[in-house]
């Protein structure tokens, strides 16, 4: 019952997401507002809005470690899976002046929030610093796109025409909306529980589950994009996908959640997930500096790599903790340091 409400939410949380972006398109393109605008905020913050529903509900249901879990094993996901499993079907390539500059603020992005998150949480203020950023950078590439990047423009309107099935009046296009937010929040109720459920009877934290099952299943969307990139071999579409994704699981889900409630960061994620994002932030920036493809061999690695981050956050190489059942029922040490070594765990204890 667990495992299906986990899979139920995931189907709510991705048809959500779905209905609330065509309903968006709709609504903003009756109101004439820009293609570059729809582009850079209606379906940014639509493709998004999985992730944000996720982290707010875990957030205020008491699950915060969820949150950032989610956020950061999104990133993770998106460069070594994303990016590295439609690598292995053909090599990605991608010479766009705008991926360039987007990945080096991508990667300035990743340092900024983990120096805020060195402190062991994300207070209020800080949210609406990254907040403010997203509005900053939003904007940037609205008047870039539309004086400097002629390609950029045409691929956002190409995006959006491609998106069938909307609404033809403004009245069904709010009822896509709000359909969509309904079943947003219902769906991301049903990860949380289902998540939480399966790290208690599983021995492993809360934040191992959200690092792992619900980060990959919130990207899920991204890893359909890109292997259909890859299939039709747009390489900047892939990228771009992944490096728009990690820009806005930063600055506007962990932004929008820390305004909304201060969220606390676990140490092991301080001290191993963070970096680990870093990490993968780094393995593919010579291919989005450089324009050089990512190869099926180098797409291989980075899907191994995947893998194997994901097993050493179950089996405790990470230095995750157990959940607070497991730690219940483990002897209390009367050395301090002892206690301090990670115990080793597994995923059925």
């Amino acid at each position: 019952m667990t495992y299906l409400m986990v899979a139920g939410g995931l189907v709510l949380l991705l048809i959500g997401g779905d209905i609330l972006v065509r309903g968006a398109v709709a609504l903003a393109q009756r109101l004439d507002v820009p293609p570059l605008v729809i582009g850079l905020t209606v379906v940014a913050f639509g493709t998004s809005s999985p992730e944000l529903v996720v982290s707010l509900d875990a957030v205020l249901t008491g699950s915060p470690e969820i949150a950032i879990g989610n956020v950061v094993g999104s990133n993770i996901a998106n460069i070594l899976l994303v990016l590295g499993l439609p690598a292995i079907i053909y090599p990605i390539a991608c010479d766009v002046n705008a991926i360039r500059r987007d990945g080096a603020i991508m990667f300035s992005v990743t340092i900024g929030f983990i120096a805020l998150c060195w402190s062991g949480q994300l207070l209020n203020w800080q949210g609406a610093i990254m907040t403010s950023l997203l509005c900053g950078y939003l904007t940037w590439s609205y008047f870039s796109g539309r004086a400097e990047n002629e390609a950029t423009a045409e691929a956002i309107v190409d995006e959006i025409e491609g998106i069938s099935a909307r609404p033809q009046s403004i009245w069904l296009s709010l009822i896509f909306i709000f359909s969509g937010i309904a079943a947003l929040v219902f769906g991301a109720d049903l990860l949380i529980d289902g998540g939480v459920a399966i790290a208690i009877a599983a021995g492993v934290s809360k934040a191992t589950i959200g690092l792992s099952l619900i980060a990959l299943g919130t990207s899920l969307p991204e890893l359909a994009t890109s292997l259909v990139a890859a299939i039709r071999r747009h390489g900047d579409v892939a990228i771009g996908n992944v490096i728009g994704s990690n820009l806005f699981n930063i600055l506007g889900i962990m932004g929008i959640t820390s305004m909304v409630k201060t969220v606390p960061i676990p140490g092991q994620i301080v001290s191993y997930d963070l970096w680990i994002m870093l990490s993968a932030a780094i393995l593919i920036t010579p291919f989005v500096l450089h324009g050089r493809p990512i190869s099926r061999r180098y797409g291989a690695f980075l899907t191994l790599a995947y893998f194997i981050y994901v097993l050493s956050l179950f089996y405790g190489m990470s230095g995750m903790p157990k959940s607070e059942t497991a730690q219940a029922a483990q002897p209390v040490f009367a050395n301090q340091s002892a206690r301090i070594l990670p115990e080793p765990r597994h995923l059925f204890s």
